[in-house]
């Protein structure tokens, strides 16, 4: 620096005083023409040489000035936290409880006690199908079965005062009980007219009208019914997560059309690889008490598969790699009154990733000053400011 100072101030003395006493104007008004030539030779040398020196100058104060000048740069405090990282799966809502009901007797429907929508419970009844008759036959018998009640009673008593032979006991025993066999066949039979519900649920479809003629097989359906209180999500697991998913496992189901979520737990896994895929299964109940979640809907499935209470976390954009594969990062030494401080390269070993963050496992602590912001232009050993 003091070089150059030297060097301006001989700069100026010399375009002042270069040229003697005699001043231009003076040779001007002499008239000499080979005085007014060497006059300006010795000006024009000493231009070439100002400009050659100005030149020097110049490169000089770019140099002391780009030194004065440190690169400003934003660092991240490194802190210990709660990490959770979850496995993203794609699934379709199911219902095991999603059936269709058909007649257990051919007849006419003679009547329909619900309607889409219903909320139904088990073992009520949805419709009724003409008995052709099976329900007087069923008075007759029991009307019968009475009768050889009474008969069985009286030969019984009669039976137990030794009086009458066995073989009319006996007989009358076993009319009483073929009679209550009868009663109850056909009461069964009666019982065919009448729909039930299987399970607790909701009516999604009725199929067939009221007048309609019914019978048992494939075309007669009457009902869809289904229930959406019980309903679950069906997810292939990689193998590789064989050991972290499990039953139990804290779980996120999103549902973008209903643009909601749940949490939840995997209720059950599977005991079998799929060859084809090399995943399991993996089943996860979806709670349903508004009714808004219906079979086949699209969810996306976040399972818990990883969990770290003292993790280090950073941006995966601050991360650069060298030519032997090494991740690394730049941390900067705790910064001086005015900001200013040394960076120094840092080799980690990183984690699981969760959107941008990614789990640091070595090479940072608590507390490191990370550079965040001019990650990519600084290097190992430079001075920095670090912004405030």
């Amino acid at each position: 620096m003091k070089k150059i100072l030297v060097l301006l101030i001989a700069t100026v003395a010399l375009f002042s005083c270069g040229g003697g006493d005699q001043s231009v104007s003076d040779i001007i008004e002499g008239g000499n023409l080979g005085a007014i030539r060497e006059r300006k030779n010795e000006i024009t040398i000493q231009q070439k040489l100002i400009a050659t020196q100005l030149k020097s100058l110049d490169s000089a104060i770019a140099i002391l000035d780009n030194e004065e000048k440190l690169p400003l740069v934003n660092t991240l405090i490194a802190k210990t936290e709660l990490f959770n990282h979850y496995l993203e799966l794609q699934g379709d809502v199911s219902t095991k409880q999603n059936v269709l009901i058909y007649p257990e007797m051919a007849g006419t429907l003679q009547r329909v006690y619900v309607k889409e929508g219903d909320r139904v419970f088990k073992g009520q009844i949805l419709a009724t199908i003409d008995d052709g008759g099976i329900s007087s036959q069923v008075s007759q018998l029991k009307t019968q079965a009475a009768l050889a009640k009474t008969t069985f009673e009286r030969q019984e008593r009669l039976w137990n005062q030794n009086i009458g032979s066995e073989i009319q006991y006996l007989q009358a025993k076993t009319n009483y009980e073929a009679a209550k066999s009868m009663v109850s066949q056909t009461e069964s039979q009666l019982g065919k007219s009448n729909i039930r519900a299987p399970f607790s649920g909701i009516i999604d479809n009725v199929i067939k009208d009221q007048g309609t003629v019914v019978a048992p097989g494939q075309g007669s359906e009457v009902f869809r019914i289904i229930n959406l209180s019980d309903m679950y999500i069906e997810v292939e697991v990689p193998e590789s997560y064989l050991g972290s998913v499990s039953k139990g496992k804290k779980t996120l189901v999103y549902f973008p059309i209903l643009g909601d979520s749940i949490v939840t737990k995997i209720r059950e896994t599977g005991n079998f690889i799929n060859p084809a895929n090399r995943s399991f299964q993996a089943e996860i109940p979806v709670p349903n008490k508004e009714g808004k979640i219906k079979p086949n809907l699209t969810a996306k499935v976040s399972i818990n598969d990883y969990t770290n209470k003292d993790a280090i976390l950073i941006p995966t954009s601050i991360i650069s790699e060298n030519a032997e594969g090494e991740q690394y990062v730049f941390v900067a030494d705790e910064p001086n009154s005015e900001g200013e401080s040394m960076v120094k390269r840092t080799i980690i070993r990183t984690g699981k990733a969760q959107d941008a963050s990614i789990e640091v496992l070595s090479g940072l602590e608590d507390g490191n000053h990370i550079i965040q912001e001019g990650a990519r232009s600084v290097k190992d050993g430079q001075k920095v400011k670090i912004k405030k």
